[in-house]
């Protein structure tokens, strides 16, 4: 069976959102493609006090320097659209007010009639934290445990109650609910945020770092799962960041889902080999405008389908 394959929407700062996310979302779906994925990326630091991933001196991408809020640009997205789930890949968790994003969520899965997928992770930017998180970055793990059973709760049958660290929920009706129960999946990288996801959480949301890595990867966490006893399977969706216009990469130095869109294709046919369920290329840092965008999209779409992915 092939892979579920799904695209990112333009939230960066070439695009015209009110026209460009409702055109692209369309084009999307007609293309093919079964999702549509945003992310989060609330502000962009001085360079000199903060480098891209927390890493001194690495400069950030010029697209990052207005990215849409990921909700808004999804509420658009279902809109315009009838069939294509809807995910975030990722909502930063403790940027939010858990009551307040769970509420949000199931508003959207209601009115989209149930295509709602909830990716969550606890981000890196120490000033994104200062800006805007309910709690300091050192519990940036326990918010999203708290977030997480928020949600669950906000999402199950009246009435609703909770007594958390940051939410306290006196026994309430809390509505609209989901048309079903969103799935949560998790960007989880460690050992502790790796045991949260096969606890607690209904997939895993990986990027496209080698297909190699990849596999390594989903061995682990399956072995993990075995050894806690999960029985659950782990849906997963795995996020590739592709920049076509980084055509000087060759050999060794090339870095995955950087290239020609023929090198695109490549790698994610390999990927693909690893066996996940969905994947979703996000294309919008390389392309200029929306025209573009919906270009590179119908081209790697037809050549993936082509290659057997």
């Amino acid at each position: 069976m092939a892979t579920r394959l799904g695209l990112a929407l333009p939230q960066n700062k070439q695009y015209d959102l009110g026209r460009d996310v409702p055109d692209v979302a369309r084009t999307a779906e007609r293309i093919g493609y079964e999702s549509l994925w945003v992310y989060e990326r609330l502000l962009v630091p001085d360079p000199a006090t903060q480098g891209l991933y927390g890493i001194e001196g690495l400069p950030w991408p010029d697209g990052y320097r207005g990215v849409a809020e990921p909700l808004v640009t999804l509420t658009l997205a279902a809109a315009a659209t009838e069939r294509a789930r809807l995910g975030t890949s990722v909502l930063v968790a403790p940027l939010h007010v858990p009551f307040q994003l769970a509420k949000a969520l199931a508003t959207l899965d209601a009115a989209s009639g149930g295509r709602v997928v909830a990716g969550l992770g606890t981000g890196w930017s120490f000033d994104e934290y200062a800006a805007a998180s309910v709690r300091p970055f050192e519990e940036r793990g326990q918010v999203l445990d708290e977030l997480i059973e928020v949600c669950r709760a906000v999402w199950g049958p009246d009435p609703v109650s909770y007594d958390g660290r940051v939410t306290k929920i006196a026994p309430a009706v809390v509505g609209p609910k989901p048309v079903r129960p969103i799935p949560i999946l998790l960007a989880a990288g460690t050992g502790k945020a790796k045991r949260r996801l096969v606890d607690h959480a209904d997939g895993w949301m990986p990027a496209g770092m080698g297909a190699d890595t990849l596999a390594a990867q989903w061995r682990d966490l399956k072995e993990l799962a075995a050894e806690r006893g999960r029985t659950e399977p782990i849906r997963t969706v795995l996020r590739t960041n592709a920049d076509y216009r980084a055509q000087g990469y060759g050999g060794a130095d090339r870095r995955p889902f950087q290239g020609s869109v023929d090198q695109i294709v490549e790698d994610l046919a390999a990927h693909a080999e690893v066996g996940l369920d969905e994947i979703f290329i996000d294309l919008q840092h390389g392309a200029r405008d929306a025209e573009e965008l919906k270009d590179l999209a119908a081209e790697v779409y037809a050549k993936a389908r082509a290659a057997g992915v």
